[in-house]
Formats: C-alpha cells, structure tokens, sequence
C-alpha cells in the first residue's frame, strides 16, 4: 500500500469544533468539522488521495499516465495538488459556475483547464456537459485515466475511512445527527456507511440544492458550485440517509454570512447551506443530543460570489431589505 509523505500526509485530521454562537438557543451540542484545513482546501483532498492512490496500487496509472476529470472546482484543486504531487498531468473540465479563486488555484498547482462554455443541449446541465467532454478526451488520449468521482468507491471509501472516524472518535461515539452537503455523494455514502456497519443509530441529514434532481426532479439554475447534481451519480443511495432538506442558493448565501458573523468562519457556500439546514431542523435535535456540521471547503474561492455585495445583488436583490439578510 503507497504510504505518501510531504504535504498528503497533511490530508485529513482536520479540527471539530464546539459551535456555541451558531444557534445561541440551541439547547444540543453543535460541533463544526472544519475541512477547509486539508492542505489544498477541502473535503475533497480526502478523496483525490484516495481514488489516485488507490490506482496507483493497482497499476491504473503509471508515470505516462494523463488524469482527467469533470469538477466544479473543489475535487479539481484536490486531484492538482495530489497529481501534481505524483507527477502526473492532470486535465480538469470544469463550466462557468467554476469561480475566478478556483481557476487560478487549479491552474497554480500545475494543472490544465478544458473550459465547457454551454450546457448539453438536451438536460440544459453543465455536469452532463462536462462528462460528456471528458469521455471524449478520454477517448482522444493515450493512457488517459478518468477517476469518475461520481462512481468510484474510493470516494466514499476515503471519508468511510477517515472523516467519519475522526468525528467518531473525537465525540466518544456519542454522534445524534449528522448533517452532510450532497453532489457526488461521496462524503455522505462514505459516513453514513460507516455508522450503519457501526451499529449507531446517528440520524444522516442530506443537504441539498433547490433544483437538484438527487432527490427531486425540479431541475432549475443553481449558482452555488459544489452542492446538488444535475444527474443521479451511481454513488447516489437515498436509503443511507435519515432524510433530506432543500436549501436554495439564497439560504447558503445566508448561512455563510451568519457562520462567519458569529462563529469567524470563513466557510464555502455550502456550508452555508448546511447551517441554514441545521436552523431549520434545531427544534427536533434533542435537549442533551450531540450534532455534526461538516463544512466542505473555505470561504475565500467564494470572496467574488457570496461575499461580494454587489454579486448578490445583481443575482438576488437586496437581501437586507428583503429580510433574507
């Protein structure tokens, strides 16, 4: 099994933190697992470790070998850090919800971006776009290799793996509810897995995106990268998890001003939608319960688009005055 050294070995391990200003009513332990103190970011470096290492063990890959892979930013900073760590090129198709901070952090670690500028002409999603371009480069390609973050079982198996365990093992198993933002559905199939092979009876709280088709078929526009898919990934298993709640775009906008006002939480915009999740849940949460937040990535790829004023008004209106703010 590859053992790898430097800034990997960095990944994971990331802090729990008590939340008491959140939700100052609470009357529940409320905890933040902070992912965005994995070295390159987010959640997301657990599983490009995961799925490149893995193919490297099994001989998927080798030095000649170019990755490729659809991401809406955060997987795609993962795999540029962990490729660009084993020399390996690294092509990321990415669309224009992708925001300027990822791009050029993308683009830092070495790695190359194929741009999809319009969505498939018959979902109007830019996700089916994009697997549809990296099948094609695949297909173009000699010795290409596609990860698949969408189907592959080092997804999951990485936060089965790690997160999950950290969390469990900083609470002395003692884990009520457990809120999780939705896309691959890696992070949430990799935890909820864990807790049902452990017995716990943790309720699995799927956040997802107003206009998602995970677990509705009302597909709209979203702008928030990284929260709700425009296809059922084959990770996808609704059974794992207690039950789902729908935020919208303005929620995590919202939740992400509110985490960062009075937590100083610099945190990615579904995190935001996470703790607009946990709001509207908190009277169900038992009085002594114990409730997990993960927050995915960090705020400063969405200083243009979520803290930005004048984004959000140009999107949204004024949220002050619409009482949304």
């Amino acid at each position: 099994m590859i053992d790898s050294d430097g800034i990997l070995s960095m990944i994971g391990n990331t802090p729990l933190i008590r939340l008491r200003r959140l939700i100052p009513e609470a009357r529940f332990r409320l905890f933040g697992k902070l992912e965005a103190l994995n070295p390159a970011g987010s959640a997301k470096d657990r599983s490009a470790r995961g799925m490149i290492e893995r193919a490297l063990e099994k001989g998927k890959i080798n030095s000649d070998t170019v990755v490729v892979e659809s991401s809406s930013g955060n997987m795609a900073i993962g795999l540029a850090q962990v490729c660009g760590y084993w020399g390996l090129r690294l092509i990321c198709v990415v669309d224009p919800r992708t925001t300027p901070q990822h791009l050029q952090l993308i683009r830092a670690y070495g790695a190359e971006i194929d741009y999809v500028a319009e969505p498939d002409p018959e979902t109007g999603d830019f996700l089916v776009a994009r697997l549809k371009r990296v099948r094609q480069l695949c297909s173009e390609i000699d010795n290409s290799f596609w990860p698949n973050q969408y189907a592959n079982p080092d997804n999951c198996g990485a936060h089965y793996e790690t997160t999950i365990c950290e969390v469990v093992e900083a609470l002395n198993g003692e884990l009520d509810y457990l809120f999780v933002a939705v896309s691959t559905f890696g992070t949430i199939r990799g935890c909820a897995e864990y807790l049902r092979d452990q017995g716990m009876a943790t309720k699995v709280i799927a956040v997802d995106a107003e206009g998602s088709v995970l677990f509705c078929n009302e597909r709209k526009r979203r702008m928030i990268p990284g929260l709700g898919a425009g296809r059922r990934p084959e990770l996808f298993d609704p059974s794992l998890v207690e039950e789902y709640v729908l935020v919208s775009d303005v929620d995590c906008i919202v939740g992400c001003r509110r985490l960062v006002a009075r937590e100083a939480i610099l945190a990615g915009g579904s995190s935001g939608g996470v703790v607009m999740a946990v709001e509207r849940l908190k009277d169900r949460i038992p009085a002594d319960g114990t409730c997990v937040a993960i927050f995915h990535d960090r705020g400063d790829r969405y200083l243009d688009t979520v803290f930005s004023d004048d984004w959000v008004r140009e999107h949204f209106g004024d949220l002050e005055q619409s009482g949304q703010g």
